[in-house]
């Protein structure tokens, strides 16, 4: 059903108005974007911390299970990669994912770094 002729400058106005919206909503993401990568760098000094006490202090006390900090420190440059890469794109076709490991729990058996 075609609009009346006085309001023909409807969708017009709607989309001169809407067009802000959305780009406010960039604006929002990449802020918040940015705030997490602030709370990554704090993060990724926490669990060096984290690492160089587990390392100093590390006695076999017989517990099968150790943190895996090397697959945290992995995953965490992969997220940090990911959302370095939306906030500056190189290209304009989407990457694959890679998938992070998960799982930061490891034997006892395993002397690699902790």
């Amino acid at each position: 059903m075609p609009l009346p002729h006085r309001h023909r400058w409807l969708p017009a106005l709607l989309l001169t108005c809407l067009s802000p919206l959305a780009t406010a909503g960039e604006a929002e993401l990449r802020a918040e974007l940015a705030v997490l990568m602030r709370q990554l760098d704090g993060l990724e000094r926490q669990v060096e911390h984290s690492a160089v006490l587990a390392t100093d202090g590390y006695t076999p006390n017989g517990s099968r299970y150790h943190f895996d900090y090397v697959r945290l420190r992995e995953d965490m440059h992969r997220i940090r990669g990911g959302i370095q890469d939306y906030l500056t794109p190189t290209r304009a076709q989407p990457r694959d994912p890679v998938e992070l490991r998960g799982d930061y729990r490891r034997e006892s058996r395993d002397k690699g770094t902790p």
